[in-house]
């Protein structure tokens, strides 16, 4: 039996974009293959037809690389793919987030979305080819969806926009910003840039979705090609219609006193017992509580909703752009690198910066290859931040793509590398939170590496933004609290400095996110950061002049790369040799820059003035400061430079001829000599002890530096000839 896979294909970047289907995973509720260049995502998507009992969408969303893809066989014990990557698992909040608001209201069928990377090349990523490959299997399927989506990554390169861009493209480009969103609306925005300004974001977002109405369109021609299976029905829980005035009877005036009361569990404690008292007086109808439950939701969202658009005041009090009261604590911790606790109302961030060597970096190992990461940022929110109990697992999704965020909002402002050769670890630990935690997550950061005495760049700040919207009226709220967050319309979370934005997220839960208002919150999110700005620089303007003596101490030094063989040593003896002596760790790249760590600053200058010493190439006229190797009739070789070493003559010792070498030096003794020579064939190096002496008195001007002149001739030679004892000349053999 043939399988023959239905196919559509457009250009994009220069190559083919497609998706195809029919050929792979026909059980699967539905699935797709797509593809651009040699990259290929099998997306799949099944949902259990019975209508589960949770009171929310239970839509579980997997991507996996397959290391097959790339021609690599899994590290480890194993040799299996193992417990998803962190990459991987921030791809499954992209593909998520895009997608879970368009189910239909009242879904709550178990879903699950899957996403296969089976082939990968050097040039595309597949996770936002995985974004528009979940919307086309859902259409292909009998699940009821809606909606169509894409996604799309735009980069900037010298002015110029560029969708989907390769790897190289990318890694020249000012901007990374990944796009979704239906014909009409844009509902995902994320992503990282170098300072640039909103116009110019707005300009790209702009671009992304024309390149995300042509794909729509592709999933269309595949949908219309393929045929669509026949969507299974949503079954809505049936309701009474009585409960929803008996609510409001019950529950509107004290809803509208609750959500005037500015403090989070105040509020929280006051909405428990009303629910409480809403619940009871459902007690013998046990069949509607839920349904009860469901509609005091719906008015509290309602009265908040309405104080926004009616009289311009919010929860806590505040106009539509205040920000919350901040305060700033630096150094706080005495052990830490640097230490900053930042907190915005009722969300507090403890940030810590902890600097460590080459030794620190962290290997990534991804299908596109391999690097090390001399910088990462990670974020955690215990349930005690916002007065729960809960268990302390592994880092949550939720937990990953906030630290990521964040991460990527510091980057742009670090030092080079070259110019800061340390290992940066931020970690954010959310003590307290009621809105925007990951944004409270940069400010305390940004403070920590300042404290810490990183040269940062600049300051970086973020705040979070969000949106109340009914039918023509509208409100862009700044700096939101958790419950304008969960019962309004976005959410989106800008950072940057003065100069322009580092990094974004943007959610949406409605259509109609226009130009005019992304323009009005842009502009809004950039006077609230410039104010944290502000206070930022009042607390720490400049990064600290000294770190930590708790840090370790790196300096560097760029050798020749053919030269590095010689700093290691045959079987690493050198080097082994020169971090026991010196207390250093030495690390070396491939292009000759060296690395030398010690908790003692001036353990390290030592090794590094060793190093450079070594290093050093052999200079005629020099003076050094030798140790005698080994003594050998004929004179003495001496080690003037770490691992190099010259032939000091029996004739050079002194003025005076010289018998004996031991007479004069002793293995091992320490002894200055010049560098006289350097054979332009061999290499091999001619030191002098006695053009360093002076000339005794009475010694004909014809005697020459080689040896020459008698050994009883006057002065210091004669005097040295009696310190001797009168031990008879003995002849050189």
């Amino acid at each position: 039996m043939e399988l023959k896979a239905k196919r559509v294909s457009l250009e994009m970047n220069g190559t083919e974009y497609s998706l195809e289907t029919g050929q792979m995973a026909r059980q699967a509720g539905g699935s797709v293959v797509v593809g651009m260049g040699d990259t290929r995502a099998l997306v799949t998507c099944v949902a259990d037809k019975k209508r589960s009992d949770r009171d929310f969408l239970p839509l579980f969303v997997e991507y996996r690389n397959k290391t097959y893809a790339a021609g690599k066989i899994p590290g480890g014990f194993f040799k299996r793919e193992a417990r998803p990557s962190e990459r991987e698992t921030l791809t499954c909040r992209l593909i998520d987030r895009p997608l879970r608001p368009m189910f239909p209201d009242g879904y709550r069928h178990a879903t699950d979305i899957v996403s296969f990377i089976i082939s990968a090349d050097e040039n595309f990523h597949a996770d936002v080819l995985s974004i528009t490959g979940a919307s086309c299997a859902l259409n292909l399927s009998d699940i009821p969806f809606p909606e169509i989506v894409s996604g799309v990554r735009v980069a900037d390169v010298e002015g110029e926009f560029i969708v989907n861009p390769t790897f190289a493209q990318l890694e020249e480009s000012v901007l990374d910003l990944v796009v979704a969103g239906t014909d009409d609306i844009v509902c995902m925005i994320e992503g990282e840039c170098k300072e640039v300004p909103e116009d110019r974001l707005l300009d790209a977002i702009e671009y992304a979705h024309g390149w995300i109405r042509k794909l729509n369109g592709l999933q269309r021609d595949l949908v219309a090609m393929a045929g669509a299976k026949k969507k299974f029905e949503v079954v809505l829980l049936e309701t009474d219609a009585s409960v929803g005035p008996k609510v409001a009877e019950l529950a509107s005036a004290e809803v509208g006193e609750i959500v005037k009361i500015a403090g989070k569990h105040e509020r929280q404690d006051r909405m428990s017992a009303l629910k409480e008292k809403v619940v009871a007086a459902f007690a013998d109808d046990e069949g509607n509580i839920g349904e009860a439950k469901d509609q005091l939701k719906a008015l509290e969202k309602k009265a908040m909703r309405e104080m926004v658009l009616t009289d311009g005041v919010r929860i806590d009090g505040r106009d539509m752009t205040t920000v919350r009261p901040i305060n700033i604590a630096l150094g706080i911790l005495p052990r830490a690198h640097g230490s900053a606790l930042f907190t915005r109302g009722e969300t507090q961030s403890l940030g810590t910066v902890t600097l460590g060597t080459k030794m620190d970096e962290q290997k990534i190992d991804a299908l596109e290859g391999e690097w090390w990461n001399n910088y990462y940022l990670h974020y955690n929110f215990p349930p005690f931040s916002v007065g729960e109990t809960g268990r302390y697992t592994g880092t949550g999704r939720r937990e990953i793509g906030h630290g990521k965020l964040a991460e990527r909002a510091i980057r742009p402002i670090l030092p080079a590398h070259e110019d800061f050769p340390y290992t940066v670890r931020i970690v954010s630990d959310v003590l307290e939170s009621n809105g925007s935690s990951s944004m409270a997550t940069v400010c305390s950061g940004c403070l920590a590496l300042k404290q810490a005495g990183v040269p940062v760049k600049k300051s970086v700040a973020g705040v979070a933004m969000g949106l109340i919207k009914e039918g023509d009226r509208l409100a862009v709220l700044t700096d939101i609290l958790g419950v304008e967050d969960h019962l309004g319309d976005m959410d989106f979370k800008v950072t940057g400095t003065r100069d322009g934005i580092t990094a974004f997220q943007l959610d949406t839960k409605i259509a109609g996110i226009s130009r005019e208002i992304m323009v009005q919150a842009l502009t809004d999110a950039r006077n609230a950061r410039n104010h944290i700005l502000e206070i930022m620089d009042e607390a720490i303007l400049e990064p600290a002049a000294a770190m930590s003596p708790y840090a370790p101490k790196i300096v560097t030094i760029q050798i020749s790369p053919k030269r590095i063989g010689e700093l290691i040593g045959p079987g690493g003896k050198v080097i082994k040799k020169l971090q026991e002596e010196t207390g250093t760790n030495i690390e070396i790249n491939d292009d000759g820059q060296v690395f030398i760590s010690s908790p003692d600053q001036a353990k390290g200058e030592e090794c590094l003035e060793r190093i450079k010493n070594m290093m050093a190439e052999p200079e005629v006229g020099a003076v050094y400061t030798g140790r005698v190797v080994s003594i050998v009739d004929f004179g003495a070789f001496v080690e003037y430079l770490p691992g190099k070493e010259g032939l000091l003559h029996i004739s050079e010792l002194e003025w005076f001829r010289v018998g004996n070498v031991e007479d004069v030096l002793n293995q091992g003794e320490e002894v200055q000599v010049k560098l006289v020579e350097v054979d332009s064939r061999s290499g091999k190096v001619r030191l002098s002890r006695k053009a360093l002496l002076p000339k005794p008195e009475g010694m004909p001007e014809n005697v020459s530096s080689d040896g020459g002149g008698r050994r009883d001739g006057g002065g210091r030679g004669g005097d040295r000839g009696g310190d001797r004892g009168g031990r008879p000349p003995r002849h050189r053999r």
